[in-house]
């Protein structure tokens, strides 16, 4: 008797099995086909990209092959090219590239370069801040101190990653400019910072030794 109720149960959960497939049974495939597609689809972009990234490497390795033999109008050519065509890492890394190549032709234009993508914000604050200082190293030895404390005041901030080299900059700035108040801030700052690199501190101890001998 229970056998006779079991095909009964299987019976009817067959039946419902079916009329579910039948009302629904389309939409099943469908959503199992865009799945499929979806993988496949994800899995063509990824080799899609991996291949472009290949490829902007061996273009960008071979830019810089071109600027380390000297060929810089090229070279440049081939940087500006990447940071207009590339992934969004090698368009900053090319931007770079780009603008240092550019120094020797035309300085301005470099600084120009780095100042652009030191205001960038859609860049990564890392590239930025080596971008301002990058541009404050090029004109430290031409800009008043106020210019480039502007510049790089916040680079030169607690926690920034190339704060020492900025705030070395602003020190040189301030030797350059005789202003010692300037300068003693700086170095003072160089001082209290116990990240600041040892040889760093013995350059800025000197700097403040020559501008106190300088000003009597």
């Amino acid at each position: 008797m229970a056998d006779i109720f079991h095909e009964v149960d299987e019976e009817v959960r067959r039946e419902r099995m079916k009329k579910l497939w039948d009302q629904y049974g389309l939409y099943v495939l469908i959503l199992a086909l865009l799945f499929v597609a979806g993988v496949a689809g994800w899995r063509g972009w990824e080799y899609y990209e991996s291949q472009r990234a290949a490829a902007l490497g061996a273009q960008f390795e071979a830019a810089s092959a071109l600027a380390e033999a000297g060929n810089l109008a090229d070279a440049e050519k081939d940087f500006a090219r990447i940071a207009s065509e590339g992934n969004r890492g090698y368009r900053i890394l090319a931007r770079l590239r780009e603008a240092e190549t550019a120094i020797p032709r035309d300085r301005a234009a470099a600084v120009a370069q780095f100042d652009a993508l030191a205001a960038d914000t859609s860049v990564d604050q890392r590239f930025r801040d080596l971008a301002a200082v990058r541009a404050g190293l090029l004109l430290v030895d031409t800009a008043p101190l106020p210019e480039m404390e502007k510049r790089l005041e916040a680079v030169a901030a607690a926690g920034r990653p190339f704060r020492h080299t900025a705030r070395e900059i602003l020190v040189l700035s301030a030797f350059r400019a005789n202003e010692k108040g300037a300068l003693q801030r700086w170095a003072d700052l160089i001082a209290s910072d116990a990240e600041s690199p040892a040889q760093l501190r013995a350059r800025i101890e000197a700097m403040t030794l020559l501008a106190g001998i300088a000003k009597g």
